[in-house]
């Protein structure tokens, strides 16, 4: 399956980061990192509090493949992208993961660089050392996903990304994903509308999980939102945001589109009551 051969191209692939950078140093420079956060951390509005406001919050993505997709035909690039994702979403989501997304930590650096947005670092992580990574470039937050961590893994680097003063966006698929996530008590639950194991994705994943997710957690529909249809539908479902990827990196305006859609969703909000 997709997903196990992903986790295991990034088990070989670590060890060559470390090689680079020691897991020591790397938690040192994380370390660090704390104490002097740098003058753009202190202005920028944490991931949660992005999300939590009242209202739609999007987290626009910057990635340039997926296995589903292929590589994908941006029509701008990346600095026209954060441009326009500083006008109009709420938080960025960038893929670092290298064999599969074709993307690296390089390009959150330079995201971090320009925009005050916070940024979640979307990897598959299975090891403390990207967690140290991820505070070291810049992120805000990161993904942890259920389906390949076990309970105490979930845990652990939950704990791990809180002391390092990272939000935690905690990824899930099914009923049960959704149990075992609710054992850490996070604050952000995310729903994947695509499978992992075999790419398909449906929107009604989303409405069926919302009754198991508490009112009190941020609720984030991920994939497949590509129309105002989808919009109206998630509304109906009850989620708090989404994550979008496709749709804007294929899009020559997006900034337009996620104004488009944060109306869309507001009007069904009114039309609602």
């Amino acid at each position: 399956m997709i997903l196990d051969q992903i986790v295991e191209d990034k088990k070989k692939r670590l060890p060559l980061e470390k090689a680079r950078i020691s897991e020591g140093e790397m938690r040192h420079l994380a370390e660090e990192k704390l104490k002097n956060p740098g003058e753009e951390a202190m202005a920028c509005a944490t991931f949660y509090e992005n999300l939590k406001k009242p209202g739609l919050s999007i987290i626009g993505e910057f990635k340039k493949a997926s296995p589903s997709l292929g590589k994908i035909s941006a029509k701008i690039d990346l600095t026209g992208r954060i441009q326009e994702y500083n006008e109009a979403v709420d938080a960025i989501s960038c893929l670092t993961e290298e064999d599969h997304f074709f993307g690296n930590t390089d390009y959150l650096r330079q995201i971090r660089s320009k925009s005050h947005l916070p940024i979640l670092r979307k990897d598959f992580m299975i090891e403390p050392y990207q967690f140290y990574e991820a505070k070291v470039i810049g992120a805000d937050a990161v993904l942890l996903i259920t389906a390949i961590l076990d309970d105490v893994q979930m845990h652990d680097f939950y704990q791990l990304a809180r002391e390092l003063q990272l939000d935690v966006l905690v990824e899930t698929h099914d009923e049960y994903e959704v149990e075992r996530a609710l054992r850490i008590d996070p604050r952000i639950i995310g729903v994947n509308n695509r499978n992992l194991k075999d790419f398909s994705i449906s929107l009604e994943n989303t409405k069926r999980l919302r009754p198991y997710v508490p009112q009190d957690k941020v609720f984030i529909a991920e994939s497949g939102i590509m129309g105002d249809e989808d919009v109206a539908f998630l509304h109906e479902a009850g989620v708090d945001g989404f994550l979008i990827g496709r749709a804007f990196m294929e899009s020559e305006n997006p900034r337009a589109l996620a104004k488009h859609w944060k109306d869309v969703f507001a009007g069904a909000e009114i039309g609602k009551r």
